[in-house]
Protein backbone atom coordinates (compact mmCIF):
# COMPACT_ATOMS: atom_id res chain seq x y z
CA UNK A 1 0.00 0.00 0.00
CA UNK A 2 2.92 2.51 0.78
CA UNK A 3 4.45 1.93 -3.01
CA UNK A 4 1.23 3.09 -4.21
CA UNK A 5 1.07 5.85 -1.98
CA UNK A 6 4.30 7.13 -2.87
CA UNK A 7 3.16 6.51 -7.03
CA UNK A 8 -0.19 8.62 -6.37
CA UNK A 9 2.03 11.32 -5.19
CA UNK A 10 4.35 11.57 -7.63
CA UNK A 11 2.14 11.26 -10.64
CA UNK A 12 0.45 14.33 -8.97
CA UNK A 13 3.90 15.87 -9.18
CA UNK A 14 4.13 15.14 -13.04
CA UNK A 15 1.35 15.96 -13.57
CA UNK A 16 1.99 20.26 -13.71
CA UNK A 17 4.68 18.69 -16.86
CA UNK A 18 2.08 18.09 -19.17
CA UNK A 19 1.17 21.52 -20.03
CA UNK A 20 4.83 22.56 -20.52
CA UNK A 21 4.72 20.94 -23.82
CA UNK A 22 6.06 23.10 -26.22
CA UNK A 23 3.43 23.19 -28.89
CA UNK A 24 5.79 23.43 -31.69
CA UNK A 25 3.55 21.90 -34.53
CA UNK A 26 -0.10 20.57 -35.23
CA UNK A 27 0.99 17.18 -33.98
CA UNK A 28 1.75 18.08 -30.59
CA UNK A 29 -1.22 16.87 -28.24
CA UNK A 30 -1.64 19.87 -25.17
CA UNK A 31 -3.79 17.91 -23.06
CA UNK A 32 -4.43 14.51 -21.61
CA UNK A 33 -6.22 12.42 -24.21
CA UNK A 34 -8.62 10.17 -23.36
CA UNK A 35 -7.21 6.53 -24.40
CA UNK A 36 -9.16 3.34 -25.67
CA UNK A 37 -7.27 0.19 -26.26
CA UNK A 38 -9.10 -2.63 -28.08
CA UNK A 39 -7.94 -5.95 -27.68
CA UNK A 40 -9.01 -8.34 -29.90
CA UNK A 41 -8.72 -12.25 -28.53
CA UNK A 42 -6.77 -14.44 -30.87
CA UNK A 43 -7.17 -12.53 -33.94
CA UNK A 44 -4.45 -12.39 -37.19
CA UNK A 45 -1.85 -10.60 -38.45
CA UNK A 46 -4.07 -11.23 -42.13
CA UNK A 47 -6.74 -11.06 -40.89
CA UNK A 48 -8.54 -7.42 -41.61
CA UNK A 49 -8.21 -5.82 -44.91
CA UNK A 50 -5.70 -2.85 -43.72
CA UNK A 51 -3.31 -5.63 -43.61
CA UNK A 52 -4.31 -7.83 -46.31
CA UNK A 53 -7.39 -9.18 -46.27
CA UNK A 54 -9.79 -10.52 -49.12
CA UNK A 55 -12.17 -12.39 -47.13
CA UNK A 56 -12.83 -9.94 -44.91
CA UNK A 57 -14.88 -6.57 -45.15
CA UNK A 58 -13.44 -4.05 -42.85
CA UNK A 59 -14.58 -0.85 -43.63
CA UNK A 60 -13.73 1.07 -39.94
CA UNK A 61 -10.43 -0.49 -39.36
CA UNK A 62 -9.87 1.12 -43.40
CA UNK A 63 -10.61 4.16 -42.01
CA UNK A 64 -9.10 4.02 -39.15
CA UNK A 65 -5.91 3.52 -41.21
CA UNK A 66 -6.59 6.31 -43.64
CA UNK A 67 -7.14 8.46 -40.91
CA UNK A 68 -4.16 6.94 -39.02
CA UNK A 69 -1.22 4.85 -38.54
CA UNK A 70 -0.58 0.92 -39.34
CA UNK A 71 2.30 -0.74 -36.88
CA UNK A 72 3.84 -3.38 -39.15
CA UNK A 73 6.23 -4.88 -36.65
CA UNK A 74 3.96 -4.25 -33.11
CA UNK A 75 4.42 -7.24 -31.00
CA UNK A 76 2.86 -9.30 -27.79
CA UNK A 77 5.29 -10.38 -25.39
CA UNK A 78 3.49 -14.13 -25.24
CA UNK A 79 1.58 -15.78 -28.31
CA UNK A 80 -1.39 -17.07 -25.21
CA UNK A 81 -3.95 -14.99 -23.98
CA UNK A 82 -3.21 -14.36 -19.45
CA UNK A 83 1.21 -13.56 -20.33
CA UNK A 84 0.04 -11.47 -23.09
CA UNK A 85 -2.52 -9.52 -20.73
CA UNK A 86 -0.08 -9.27 -17.87
CA UNK A 87 2.31 -7.01 -20.16
CA UNK A 88 -0.18 -4.87 -21.47
CA UNK A 89 -1.31 -4.23 -17.64
CA UNK A 90 1.92 -3.89 -16.39
CA UNK A 91 4.43 -2.77 -19.18
CA UNK A 92 6.70 -5.74 -18.32
CA UNK A 93 7.55 -8.84 -19.70
CA UNK A 94 4.99 -11.93 -18.36
CA UNK A 95 8.33 -13.91 -16.78
CA UNK A 96 8.81 -10.34 -14.63
CA UNK A 97 5.65 -10.51 -12.88
CA UNK A 98 5.45 -14.69 -12.65
CA UNK A 99 2.44 -14.43 -15.21
CA UNK A 100 3.72 -16.66 -17.67
CA UNK A 101 2.85 -20.20 -15.80
CA UNK A 102 2.51 -21.37 -13.10
CA UNK A 103 1.93 -25.35 -11.27
CA UNK A 104 -1.34 -25.32 -10.99
CA UNK A 105 -2.72 -23.86 -14.59
CA UNK A 106 0.28 -24.39 -16.90
CA UNK A 107 -0.01 -21.35 -19.77
CA UNK A 108 -2.83 -19.63 -18.91
CA UNK A 109 -5.24 -18.94 -15.80
CA UNK A 110 -8.30 -21.27 -16.03
CA UNK A 111 -11.46 -20.37 -13.24
CA UNK A 112 -10.59 -20.90 -9.46
CA UNK A 113 -7.54 -20.60 -9.87
CA UNK A 114 -5.53 -19.40 -6.71
CA UNK A 115 -2.99 -17.01 -8.71
CA UNK A 116 -3.37 -13.30 -10.86
CA UNK A 117 -1.78 -10.44 -11.11
CA UNK A 118 -0.18 -9.64 -7.53
CA UNK A 119 -2.09 -6.92 -6.44
CA UNK A 120 1.71 -5.01 -5.70
CA UNK A 121 2.01 -4.34 -9.17
CA UNK A 122 1.06 -1.02 -10.71
CA UNK A 123 -1.13 -1.01 -14.08
CA UNK A 124 -1.49 0.84 -16.62
CA UNK A 125 -4.73 1.59 -15.24
CA UNK A 126 -3.41 2.84 -12.08
CA UNK A 127 -0.93 5.14 -13.61
CA UNK A 128 -4.14 6.85 -15.24
CA UNK A 129 -6.05 6.77 -12.10
CA UNK A 130 -3.56 8.36 -10.26
CA UNK A 131 -3.50 11.98 -12.56
CA UNK A 132 -7.38 12.06 -12.76
CA UNK A 133 -8.74 9.30 -15.49
CA UNK A 134 -11.71 7.48 -15.12
CA UNK A 135 -10.78 4.12 -15.92
CA UNK A 136 -13.24 1.01 -17.34
CA UNK A 137 -12.25 -2.32 -18.72
CA UNK A 138 -14.98 -3.89 -20.63
CA UNK A 139 -14.19 -7.52 -21.97
CA UNK A 140 -12.35 -10.49 -20.99
CA UNK A 141 -9.88 -9.58 -17.96
CA UNK A 142 -8.15 -12.94 -18.01
CA UNK A 143 -5.66 -12.02 -14.98
CA UNK A 144 -7.26 -13.92 -11.98
CA UNK A 145 -10.76 -14.30 -11.46
CA UNK A 146 -10.83 -14.05 -7.31
CA UNK A 147 -11.96 -10.81 -5.51
CA UNK A 148 -8.47 -9.73 -4.76
CA UNK A 149 -6.70 -10.23 -8.51
CA UNK A 150 -9.98 -8.44 -10.05
CA UNK A 151 -9.76 -5.13 -12.26
CA UNK A 152 -11.92 -3.16 -9.34
CA UNK A 153 -8.89 -4.11 -7.36
CA UNK A 154 -6.51 -3.31 -10.29
CA UNK A 155 -7.06 0.43 -10.71
CA UNK A 156 -10.20 -0.30 -12.65
CA UNK A 157 -13.89 1.90 -11.81
CA UNK A 158 -15.77 -0.14 -13.93
CA UNK A 159 -15.83 -3.71 -14.69
CA UNK A 160 -18.21 -5.37 -16.90
CA UNK A 161 -17.16 -8.87 -18.71
CA UNK A 162 -15.66 -12.07 -18.54
CA UNK A 163 -12.82 -12.93 -15.86
CA UNK A 164 -11.44 -15.54 -18.03
CA UNK A 165 -11.63 -16.91 -21.98
CA UNK A 166 -15.35 -17.64 -22.78
CA UNK A 167 -14.22 -21.07 -23.42
CA UNK A 168 -13.47 -21.57 -20.27
CA UNK A 169 -17.25 -23.01 -19.44
CA UNK A 170 -18.76 -25.73 -16.93
CA UNK A 171 -19.21 -28.02 -19.60
CA UNK A 172 -15.01 -27.97 -20.77
CA UNK A 173 -14.64 -28.36 -16.84
CA UNK A 174 -17.06 -31.13 -16.86
CA UNK A 175 -14.90 -32.76 -19.89
CA UNK A 176 -11.39 -31.59 -18.07
CA UNK A 177 -12.40 -33.83 -15.13
CA UNK A 178 -13.60 -36.87 -16.76
CA UNK A 179 -9.87 -37.15 -18.49
CA UNK A 180 -8.61 -37.36 -15.10
CA UNK A 181 -6.88 -33.92 -14.27
CA UNK A 182 -7.76 -33.44 -10.84
CA UNK A 183 -4.81 -30.72 -11.07
CA UNK A 184 -7.08 -27.69 -12.75
CA UNK A 185 -10.59 -28.99 -10.61
CA UNK A 186 -12.76 -28.81 -13.52
CA UNK A 187 -15.58 -30.10 -11.33
CA UNK A 188 -15.58 -26.41 -9.98
CA UNK A 189 -15.74 -24.59 -13.21
CA UNK A 190 -18.97 -22.55 -12.95
CA UNK A 191 -21.62 -21.81 -15.48
CA UNK A 192 -20.00 -18.93 -17.64
CA UNK A 193 -19.81 -15.56 -15.82
CA UNK A 194 -20.65 -12.30 -16.57
CA UNK A 195 -19.95 -9.60 -14.32
CA UNK A 196 -20.06 -6.29 -13.10
CA UNK A 197 -17.15 -5.21 -11.03
CA UNK A 198 -16.80 -7.67 -8.10
CA UNK A 199 -20.67 -9.26 -8.84
CA UNK A 200 -21.64 -12.40 -11.08
CA UNK A 201 -24.45 -10.71 -13.03
CA UNK A 202 -25.27 -13.61 -15.53
CA UNK A 203 -24.33 -17.17 -16.11
CA UNK A 204 -24.06 -18.66 -18.05
CA UNK A 205 -23.69 -15.49 -20.04
CA UNK A 206 -24.73 -16.01 -24.29
CA UNK A 207 -21.90 -15.80 -25.92
CA UNK A 208 -23.05 -14.50 -29.19
CA UNK A 209 -24.19 -11.20 -27.91
CA UNK A 210 -20.83 -10.59 -26.11
CA UNK A 211 -19.48 -7.98 -28.67
CA UNK A 212 -22.86 -6.25 -29.00
CA UNK A 213 -23.21 -5.90 -25.30
CA UNK A 214 -19.61 -5.20 -24.60
CA UNK A 215 -20.04 -2.50 -27.56
CA UNK A 216 -22.97 -1.13 -25.67
CA UNK A 217 -21.61 -0.65 -22.43
CA UNK A 218 -17.99 0.83 -24.21
CA UNK A 219 -20.31 3.47 -25.95
CA UNK A 220 -22.04 3.89 -22.88
CA UNK A 221 -18.62 4.56 -20.46
CA UNK A 222 -17.77 7.03 -23.13
CA UNK A 223 -20.85 8.89 -23.26
CA UNK A 224 -20.92 8.87 -19.44
CA UNK A 225 -17.07 10.43 -18.79
CA UNK A 226 -16.63 12.42 -21.80
CA UNK A 227 -16.41 15.41 -19.81
CA UNK A 228 -12.76 13.73 -17.51
CA UNK A 229 -9.72 12.16 -19.50
CA UNK A 230 -10.38 8.37 -19.70
CA UNK A 231 -9.01 5.13 -20.33
CA UNK A 232 -11.30 2.36 -21.88
CA UNK A 233 -9.89 -0.74 -22.39
CA UNK A 234 -11.88 -3.39 -24.41
CA UNK A 235 -10.03 -6.74 -24.78
CA UNK A 236 -13.06 -8.13 -27.10
CA UNK A 237 -14.01 -11.74 -26.76
CA UNK A 238 -13.63 -12.46 -30.23
CA UNK A 239 -12.59 -14.13 -32.65
CA UNK A 240 -11.97 -16.51 -29.51
CA UNK A 241 -10.22 -19.67 -28.69
CA UNK A 242 -13.41 -21.61 -29.56
CA UNK A 243 -13.31 -24.01 -32.37
CA UNK A 244 -16.57 -22.06 -34.00
CA UNK A 245 -16.29 -18.31 -33.57
CA UNK A 246 -19.70 -16.36 -32.30
CA UNK A 247 -21.26 -13.38 -33.20
CA UNK A 248 -25.05 -12.02 -33.27
CA UNK A 249 -27.80 -12.90 -35.35
CA UNK A 250 -27.13 -9.61 -37.42
CA UNK A 251 -23.92 -11.00 -38.84
CA UNK A 252 -23.88 -14.74 -38.19
CA UNK A 253 -23.98 -15.96 -41.89
CA UNK A 254 -23.01 -12.80 -43.48
CA UNK A 255 -19.12 -13.17 -44.13
CA UNK A 256 -17.09 -15.08 -46.83
CA UNK A 257 -15.59 -16.93 -44.02
CA UNK A 258 -17.81 -18.55 -42.25
CA UNK A 259 -18.08 -18.17 -38.33
CA UNK A 260 -14.28 -16.87 -37.75
CA UNK A 261 -15.17 -13.67 -40.64
CA UNK A 262 -18.71 -13.06 -39.39
CA UNK A 263 -17.09 -12.49 -35.84
CA UNK A 264 -14.48 -10.12 -37.03
CA UNK A 265 -16.79 -8.29 -39.51
CA UNK A 266 -19.22 -7.64 -36.60
CA UNK A 267 -15.41 -6.58 -34.38
CA UNK A 268 -15.37 -3.63 -37.05
CA UNK A 269 -18.79 -2.84 -37.03
CA UNK A 270 -18.08 -2.43 -33.14
CA UNK A 271 -15.33 -0.05 -33.61
CA UNK A 272 -17.44 2.07 -36.35
CA UNK A 273 -19.84 2.64 -33.09
CA UNK A 274 -17.18 3.63 -31.11
CA UNK A 275 -15.32 6.20 -33.40
CA UNK A 276 -19.06 7.54 -34.40
CA UNK A 277 -20.03 7.90 -30.49
CA UNK A 278 -16.36 9.68 -30.29
CA UNK A 279 -17.06 12.05 -32.95
CA UNK A 280 -20.83 12.55 -32.27
CA UNK A 281 -19.47 13.97 -28.68
CA UNK A 282 -16.69 15.51 -30.39
CA UNK A 283 -14.08 14.06 -28.86
CA UNK A 284 -12.51 12.40 -31.40
CA UNK A 285 -9.17 14.83 -31.56
CA UNK A 286 -8.96 14.18 -28.25
CA UNK A 287 -8.51 10.80 -27.91
CA UNK A 288 -5.97 8.23 -28.90
CA UNK A 289 -7.65 5.07 -30.10
CA UNK A 290 -5.43 1.68 -30.68
CA UNK A 291 -6.74 -1.43 -32.15
CA UNK A 292 -4.29 -4.99 -32.19
CA UNK A 293 -4.73 -8.53 -31.45
CA UNK A 294 -3.50 -10.38 -27.69
CA UNK A 295 -1.86 -12.99 -30.00
CA UNK A 296 -1.77 -14.58 -33.59
CA UNK A 297 -4.64 -16.70 -34.93
CA UNK A 298 -4.49 -20.08 -34.10
CA UNK A 299 -4.66 -21.34 -37.68
CA UNK A 300 -6.13 -24.61 -39.22
CA UNK A 301 -3.02 -27.03 -40.20
CA UNK A 302 -3.54 -26.11 -43.54
CA UNK A 303 -2.28 -22.87 -43.73
CA UNK A 304 -4.44 -21.51 -46.77
CA UNK A 305 -7.58 -22.37 -44.82
CA UNK A 306 -8.81 -19.39 -43.30
CA UNK A 307 -11.77 -20.35 -41.27
CA UNK A 308 -9.34 -20.66 -37.88
CA UNK A 309 -7.63 -17.26 -38.76
CA UNK A 310 -4.48 -16.37 -40.88
CA UNK A 311 -0.77 -14.98 -39.82
CA UNK A 312 -0.12 -14.59 -43.30
CA UNK A 313 2.08 -13.46 -44.93
CA UNK A 314 3.78 -13.96 -41.49
CA UNK A 315 5.13 -17.30 -40.59
CA UNK A 316 3.29 -19.50 -37.91
CA UNK A 317 0.38 -20.25 -35.97
CA UNK A 318 -0.81 -18.72 -32.24
CA UNK A 319 0.53 -20.34 -29.27
CA UNK A 320 3.56 -20.70 -29.90
CA UNK A 321 6.92 -17.89 -30.60
CA UNK A 322 6.52 -17.50 -34.08
CA UNK A 323 6.43 -14.11 -35.83
CA UNK A 324 2.70 -14.87 -36.96
CA UNK A 325 1.83 -15.14 -32.99
CA UNK A 326 3.93 -12.35 -31.97
CA UNK A 327 3.72 -9.78 -34.40
CA UNK A 328 -0.12 -8.68 -34.62
CA UNK A 329 -2.37 -5.98 -36.80
CA UNK A 330 -2.52 -2.84 -35.05
CA UNK A 331 -3.66 0.95 -35.89
CA UNK A 332 -3.14 3.57 -34.05
CA UNK A 333 -6.31 6.77 -34.47
CA UNK A 334 -5.79 9.99 -33.46
CA UNK A 335 -7.08 12.87 -35.82
CA UNK A 336 -5.20 15.97 -36.04
CA UNK A 337 -1.96 14.41 -33.75
CA UNK A 338 -0.96 11.22 -35.18
CA UNK A 339 -0.12 11.58 -39.14
CA UNK A 340 -3.12 9.86 -41.50
CA UNK A 341 -2.43 7.44 -43.79
CA UNK A 342 1.24 6.34 -42.86
CA UNK A 343 2.92 3.31 -41.64
CA UNK A 344 5.42 2.56 -38.75
CA UNK A 345 7.61 -0.13 -39.58
CA UNK A 346 9.99 -0.07 -36.02
CA UNK A 347 9.67 -2.72 -33.22
CA UNK A 348 7.44 -2.08 -30.66
CA UNK A 349 5.12 -3.85 -28.14
CA UNK A 350 2.65 -3.61 -25.66
CA UNK A 351 4.62 -3.51 -22.73
CA UNK A 352 5.33 0.11 -24.19
CA UNK A 353 1.47 1.16 -23.80
CA UNK A 354 2.01 1.84 -20.20
CA UNK A 355 5.45 4.35 -20.27
CA UNK A 356 3.63 5.71 -23.45
CA UNK A 357 0.34 6.52 -21.58
CA UNK A 358 2.28 7.82 -18.24
CA UNK A 359 3.81 10.15 -20.83
CA UNK A 360 0.97 11.44 -22.52
CA UNK A 361 -1.39 11.81 -19.82
CA UNK A 362 1.31 13.25 -17.42
CA UNK A 363 1.50 10.73 -15.15
CA UNK A 364 4.50 8.71 -13.61
CA UNK A 365 6.16 5.61 -14.36
CA UNK A 366 6.88 3.31 -11.38
CA UNK A 367 10.42 3.90 -10.07
CA UNK A 368 10.81 0.98 -8.20
CA UNK A 369 10.57 -1.77 -9.82
CA UNK A 370 12.11 -2.90 -13.20
CA UNK A 371 9.63 -1.42 -16.37
CA UNK A 372 10.26 -3.49 -19.81
CA UNK A 373 8.48 -1.25 -21.67
CA UNK A 374 9.32 2.31 -23.35
CA UNK A 375 7.67 5.38 -24.18
CA UNK A 376 6.58 5.19 -27.80
CA UNK A 377 5.18 8.81 -28.49
CA UNK A 378 7.32 9.38 -31.11
CA UNK A 379 6.82 6.39 -33.12
CA UNK A 380 2.95 7.18 -32.54
CA UNK A 381 3.34 10.74 -33.57
CA UNK A 382 5.24 9.95 -36.97
CA UNK A 383 8.33 12.06 -35.69
CA UNK A 384 11.28 11.64 -38.54
CA UNK A 385 14.02 9.72 -37.54
CA UNK A 386 12.02 7.97 -34.49
CA UNK A 387 13.52 3.99 -33.96
CA UNK A 388 12.57 1.61 -32.17
CA UNK A 389 13.92 1.74 -28.45
CA UNK A 390 14.73 -1.85 -28.46
CA UNK A 391 18.39 -3.04 -28.34
CA UNK A 392 16.87 -7.06 -27.81
CA UNK A 393 12.90 -8.21 -27.77
CA UNK A 394 12.70 -11.75 -26.43
CA UNK A 395 10.57 -14.62 -26.94
CA UNK A 396 9.77 -17.46 -24.46
CA UNK A 397 7.29 -19.77 -24.31
CA UNK A 398 5.99 -20.04 -21.03
CA UNK A 399 9.67 -20.45 -18.54
CA UNK A 400 11.48 -21.44 -21.93
CA UNK A 401 13.64 -19.01 -23.90
CA UNK A 402 13.36 -19.90 -27.60
CA UNK A 403 14.53 -16.69 -29.75
CA UNK A 404 16.06 -13.01 -29.59
CA UNK A 405 15.59 -10.02 -31.69
CA UNK A 406 17.63 -7.28 -32.32
CA UNK A 407 17.63 -4.91 -35.38
CA UNK A 408 16.07 -7.10 -38.15
CA UNK A 409 17.07 -10.11 -36.98
CA UNK A 410 15.67 -13.40 -35.08
CA UNK A 411 17.53 -16.07 -33.67
CA UNK A 412 16.06 -18.74 -32.43
CA UNK A 413 18.44 -20.69 -30.08
CA UNK A 414 19.49 -24.30 -29.97
CA UNK A 415 17.17 -26.66 -27.96
CA UNK A 416 17.52 -30.23 -26.76
CA UNK A 417 13.69 -30.29 -25.60
CA UNK A 418 10.81 -28.07 -26.19
CA UNK A 419 6.87 -28.64 -25.75
CA UNK A 420 6.26 -26.45 -28.93
CA UNK A 421 8.09 -24.95 -31.27
CA UNK A 422 7.07 -22.79 -34.79
CA UNK A 423 9.79 -24.50 -36.95
CA UNK A 424 10.54 -27.90 -35.64
CA UNK A 425 8.18 -30.96 -34.50
CA UNK A 426 7.87 -32.38 -31.08
CA UNK A 427 11.25 -34.10 -30.62
CA UNK A 428 13.23 -32.94 -32.80
CA UNK A 429 16.35 -31.31 -31.97
CA UNK A 430 15.97 -27.55 -32.57
CA UNK A 431 18.90 -26.36 -33.93
CA UNK A 432 19.97 -22.25 -34.42
CA UNK A 433 17.86 -20.45 -37.00
CA UNK A 434 18.38 -16.97 -37.76
CA UNK A 435 15.77 -15.04 -40.06
CA UNK A 436 15.98 -11.39 -41.43
CA UNK A 437 12.14 -10.70 -40.14
CA UNK A 438 12.03 -7.32 -42.28
CA UNK A 439 13.28 -8.70 -45.59
CA UNK A 440 12.27 -12.18 -45.26
CA UNK A 441 8.73 -11.63 -43.67
CA UNK A 442 7.52 -15.30 -44.18
CA UNK A 443 10.97 -16.60 -41.90
CA UNK A 444 11.63 -18.64 -44.61
CA UNK A 445 15.42 -18.72 -45.07
CA UNK A 446 17.86 -19.63 -42.66
CA UNK A 447 21.18 -16.87 -43.09
CA UNK A 448 22.49 -18.55 -39.26
CA UNK A 449 25.99 -19.83 -41.21
CA UNK A 450 25.91 -16.79 -43.43
CA UNK A 451 26.17 -14.47 -40.08
CA UNK A 452 28.21 -15.61 -37.72
CA UNK A 453 29.02 -12.27 -35.92
CA UNK A 454 25.17 -11.98 -35.43
CA UNK A 455 24.63 -14.96 -34.14
CA UNK A 456 27.35 -14.70 -31.81
CA UNK A 457 25.96 -10.89 -30.59
CA UNK A 458 22.03 -12.03 -30.25
CA UNK A 459 23.03 -15.25 -28.29
CA UNK A 460 24.75 -13.08 -26.14
CA UNK A 461 21.35 -11.32 -25.60
CA UNK A 462 19.83 -14.68 -25.04
CA UNK A 463 22.42 -14.99 -22.13
CA UNK A 464 21.57 -11.92 -20.81
CA UNK A 465 17.62 -12.66 -21.04
CA UNK A 466 18.45 -15.66 -18.80
CA UNK A 467 20.37 -13.87 -15.97
CA UNK A 468 17.19 -11.52 -15.78
CA UNK A 469 13.93 -13.28 -17.02
CA UNK A 470 15.03 -17.19 -16.13
CA UNK A 471 14.71 -19.69 -18.33
CA UNK A 472 13.72 -23.69 -18.41
CA UNK A 473 14.39 -24.71 -14.51
CA UNK A 474 16.20 -21.54 -13.25
CA UNK A 475 14.81 -18.08 -12.07
CA UNK A 476 16.21 -14.91 -13.01
CA UNK A 477 17.15 -12.15 -10.74
CA UNK A 478 14.86 -9.83 -11.94
CA UNK A 479 11.78 -11.89 -11.63
CA UNK A 480 8.89 -11.09 -9.20
CA UNK A 481 6.40 -13.41 -8.23
CA UNK A 482 2.10 -13.40 -9.30
CA UNK A 483 -0.41 -13.09 -6.61
CA UNK A 484 -1.50 -16.24 -4.55
CA UNK A 485 -4.49 -16.84 -2.53
CA UNK A 486 -5.67 -19.65 -0.28
CA UNK A 487 -9.24 -21.13 -0.57
CA UNK A 488 -10.20 -19.97 -4.59
CA UNK A 489 -13.99 -20.12 -5.09
CA UNK A 490 -15.78 -20.03 -8.18
CA UNK A 491 -17.23 -17.09 -9.45
CA UNK A 492 -21.26 -18.03 -9.37
CA UNK A 493 -24.38 -16.21 -9.95
CA UNK A 494 -26.09 -15.82 -6.53
CA UNK A 495 -29.94 -16.38 -6.24
CA UNK A 496 -33.19 -13.12 -5.75
CA UNK A 497 -33.79 -13.58 -2.25
CA UNK A 498 -36.45 -16.36 -1.96
CA UNK A 499 -35.66 -17.45 -5.47
CA UNK A 500 -33.64 -21.22 -5.10
CA UNK A 501 -31.19 -21.03 -7.51
CA UNK A 502 -31.34 -24.01 -10.38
Amino acid sequence: MTNRIKFAADALTAIACLYSWSCTTATEPTRQPNIIVIFCDNLGYGDIEPFGSTLHRTPHLNRMAKEGRKFTHFCVSAGVCTPSRASIMTGCYAQRVGMHNNPRDGQVLRPVSPYGLNPNEITTAEVLQAVGYKTGIIGKWHLGDQPEFLPTRQGFDLFFGVPYSDDMTAAVGQRVAQRGNQQLQGHLWPPLPLMQNETVIEAPVQRTLLTQRYTEQATQFIENNQKHPFFLYLPQAMPGSTSTAFSSPAFKGKSKNGSWGDSIEELDWSTGQILAKLTTLGLENHTLVIWTSDNGAPMNNDPTDPTRGTNLPLNGRGYTTSEGAFRVPTIMWWPSVIPAGTVCDELSTTMDLLPTFAQLSGGSIPQNRIIDGHNIRSLILGKPGAKTPYKAFYYYAMNQLQAVRSGPWKLFVPLKNFGRHPHFEKGEKATTLLFNVVTDIGSKTNVAKQHPEIVKQLTELATQARQDLGDEGVAGNGQRIAGKTANPQPQLLQPKCGVPQN
